[in-house]
């Protein structure tokens, strides 16, 4: 049974292709007024570390329409800033950590944390993991401090095999950080990836109790939850049992259109809490 008060998230951008799982597209301010119309708590906001932001205003919408912004997703200084966090040139590797403390300390100004996702990087053809990780490792222990001194948790993406090449699934990715001991550092899991990578869900959901820092919800084709195969009552009563209070986030495609995923997910959402109670 779920006794408890799901807080509902919704990725947005500025801007974004239609190919991208992005359903709010606008400026901060007026992507949570419409987050906030479509009966969504907050939005994630994926955008560069240096986007000039105006923190009062988004604040007095915050306040003005009951939305705030939860996650800022640090994709871009990958995709489109060409950074990672484990690259054989040192130029490129102090640029992806000068580019994530910049992300840490936007998600301060907005009361936010971060996801760590491409920008991890991925281990070249041929190089040998363990060296890779052990560098991942000492650049996400430096970050995960920094963000700890100013209030912000880093979340690692888990995604999936044909993306990426480390942290795939939620085993590989709590044992990185059993093994490496860093604190500040949890695991975000995205059920459109669970279902690619994952033979149990619910056991890959378990498997990150008390290190689960954040959640995305979208359906087996990635489109909005309820339009595809999977269960999500399953899903949330195992992310209920493990005692995670953070938000769920609807990252999605944008199809029909964007507006029209994000009210059926929500609709769908908020009716299945209510059958569950």
């Amino acid at each position: 049974m779920v006794s408890k008060q799901w807080k509902l998230a919704v990725s947005s951008a500025d801007e974004a292709p239609n190919t991208a799982p992005i359903l709010l597209k606008g400026d901060i301010c007026s992507n949570l007024r419409t987050a906030s119309s479509l009966g969504f708590d907050a939005i994630e906001v994926h955008t560069r570390e240096d986007a000039d932001l105006d923190y009062r205003a988004i604040e007095q919408t915050a306040q003005a329409c009951g939305a705030r912004v939860c996650m800022v997703i640090t994709g871009r200084l990958n995709t489109e800033g060409r950074c990672n966090l484990i690259d054989d040139a040192p130029y490129i590797v102090s640029a992806a950590m000068h580019g994530m403390k910049q992300y840490i300390d936007m998600a301060q100004k907005l009361r936010a944390d971060i996801v760590v996702g491409w920008v991890k990087g991925n281990i070249p053809p041929g190089g040998k993991r363990a060296k890779y990780m052990d560098r991942l490792a000492g650049n996400l222990r430096e970050l995960a401090n920094y963000g700890a001194e100013r209030g912000v948790k880093l979340n690692l993406e888990v995604i999936n095999r044909y993306e990426v090449n480390i942290f795939t699934t939620a085993d590989e990715t709590m044992a990185f950080l059993e093994h490496y001991q860093i604190d500040n550092c949890y695991v975000h899991l995205d059920t459109f990836h669970m279902g690619i990578d994952e033979c149990d869900p619910c056991a890959a959901i378990r498997r990150c109790k008390g290190k689960l820092g954040y959640v995305h919800l979208a359906d087996n084709s990635r489109r909005y939850p309820g339009s595809g195969q999977f269960s999500f009552q399953n899903i949330i009563k195992c992310i209920e049992e493990i005692g995670y209070e953070g938000y769920l986030s609807v990252e999605c495609l944008p199809e029909p259109d964007g507006i029209t995923a994000a009210e059926r997910a929500a609709g769908f959402l908020k009716s299945l809490f209510k059958e569950m109670t």
